[in-house]
């Protein structure tokens, strides 16, 4: 996230950089699942990087239906990117789908509701669907979650806005992206504090009466 102003068109400079990242990470931790996202919206990108480097996963932005980012104008991709995955051998990595994302307009698709896009996301086949709240570190609205959880049959994951104090809100969640929270002073460009780490895995693992 620090390479900014984002755009939309990827030089080979940073797939090629990221892959070489993603390998060293895959080879520090080799039985992690481990995903990537490259911005902005460099799914295929982010699909050959996850290939070469052996990830499991990417996050893909403009999936489905079109939005209007701070980079620009965001159209779906979902048809080109399922292809490019089966083109290139690597239909075994998942494909998590943000829906009505952050840091974007959806004036476009005010009459669709966050149901109806997780409903199309499933439909064009992502194995999981991301719900964010309005801008990073902000939020998801925990009524989505349930709404979209009782809707499609694929994971829902919550990916921005999980706190310690707010994570039960999510407790149906089937995975939770965190970042912000773990960083100092709650702010994502900053160092992460590994005792807030420590201390958020230890309070969700918890067994529950």
């Amino acid at each position: 996230m620090h390479d900014i102003p984002y755009t939309l068109h990827i030089g080979p400079e940073i797939t090629a950089t990221m892959a070489t990242i993603c390998a060293a990470v895959r080879q520090t931790c080799p039985h992690l699942p481990l995903g990537v996202q490259i911005l902005s919206c460099a799914n295929q990108q982010a699909l050959a990087v996850a290939f070469a480097a052996g990830l499991d996963f990417i996050r893909a932005e403009g999936f489905v239906f079109s939005h209007v980012a701070d980079e620009g104008f965001v159209n779906a991709c979902a048809g080109d990117l399922l292809r490019y995955r089966k083109v290139i051998g690597a239909e075994h990595i998942q494909i998590f789908a943000d829906i009505k994302k952050k840091h974007s307009s959806h004036a476009l698709t005010a009459d669709v509701s966050v149901t109806e896009m997780a409903n199309a996301a499933e439909f064009f086949l992502a194995d999981g669907i991301i719900l964010t709240g309005i801008a990073t570190g902000l939020e998801a609205n925990p009524r989505d979650l349930e709404e979209v959880g009782c809707s499609v049959k694929i994971p829902v994951l919550i990916g921005s806005g999980v706190t310690l104090e707010n994570v039960e809100k999510y407790k149906e969640a089937n995975a939770l992206i965190i970042g912000s929270y773990f960083k100092k002073e709650g702010y994502w460009g900053n160092s992460v504090v590994y005792d807030k780490v420590i201390s958020f895995m230890d309070t969700v693992n918890e067994p529950r009466m």
